[in-house]
């Protein structure tokens, strides 16, 4: 997987996108294009996550099983039988790919990227187990049930943590491991040990110093903030997130002028009236 999609699964699926230049809150919405929006920096998932237990699968798989027609019911409880007579564990993947058909056919992409991981497990392939992470981390951005958000984060993290034992030194799937114990457990700490050993081989890592920065914003390290997204601006001028992010942290210092500054800079390079309107309103409010 490219780095680009780690960086939008960190902007979209955990940090979740918004419009809005300040938020109280992180709505479950859907994620905006690249570059067209900028994470909360308010208390993230992970608090709220920390403290809610995951939902046990049977139960979630009973759930789901309550919404299927008769005749789909009957077809899945043939593929749980088949599985219950299989003693080889090789001979489980055929019929785990069936049951992930089954339920992406009956619109239940929760239980078909499960069995998608549960592939990648038997199979201990680093590119099955990152991209059924990768659908989980976007599930959660659109889960509005407290305690699969946090099965899902759960999932997420069994799949990247086994992912990296197959390659240590993916930067990729660290980055996406990262920002899971950040935003999607109460661990903040592991996240964070792990984008400063990326830095410490790459001190110009763009991804690893955008989270880098938000942790110093969100902590109230407003001069730390400051150097990590001033490290990103230095190769990439026209990064929208770390102009957002920087233009955060002055309003923060009470330099308005210097985040109007970069609010306009940001305007001009997204170019879009929905944007541009909201970002309006922020500097309409600092004047």
């Amino acid at each position: 997987m490219q780095k680009s999609h780690y960086i939008a699964i960190a902007s979209a699926a955990i940090l979740i996108p918004i419009l809005f230049f300040l938020g109280n809150t992180i709505p479950p919405a859907k994620p905006l294009p690249a570059g067209m929006g900028m994470p909360a920096v308010t208390a993230g998932r992970g608090q709220t996550q920390a403290q809610t237990k995951p939902i046990e699968f049977d139960k979630l798989l009973n759930l789901c099983k309550n919404k299927l027609p008769k005749q789909a019911l009957q077809d899945l409880e043939q593929l749980e039988y088949s599985l219950k007579t299989i003693n080889n564990t090789a001979q489980m993947v055929p019929v785990f790919k069936q049951m992930s058909v089954f339920w992406e056919k009956n619109n239940e992409n929760r239980l078909s990227t499960y069995y998608k991981s549960k592939i990648g497990q038997l199979d201990n392939s680093e590119k099955e187990l990152t991209f059924a992470a990768q659908l989980f981390l976007e599930l959660m951005q659109n889960e509005s049930e407290p305690s699969v958000q946090a099965w899902e984060v759960q999932q997420a993290l069994a799949c990247l943590k086994q992912s990296t034992k197959i390659d240590p030194d993916n930067e990729e799937t660290k980055l996406a491991l990262a920002t899971c114990y950040l935003e999607g457990t109460g661990e903040p700490m592991a996240g964070v040990q792990i984008l400063l050993g990326i830095v410490n081989d790459k001190p110009d890592d763009i991804p690893a110093n955008l989270l880098l920065g938000r942790m110093s914003l969100k902590s109230g390290q407003l001069d730390k903030a400051v150097a990590r997204f001033n490290i990103v601006l230095k190769q990439e001028p026209s990064n929208v997130e770390a102009l957002l992010q920087l233009a955060q942290v002055f309003k923060e210092k009470g330099d308005k002028n210097r985040a109007i500054e970069l609010l306009e800079k940001s305007k001009l390079i997204v170019n879009k009236p929905e944007f541009s309107n909201d970002i309006d309103k922020e500097i309409n409010s600092l004047k």
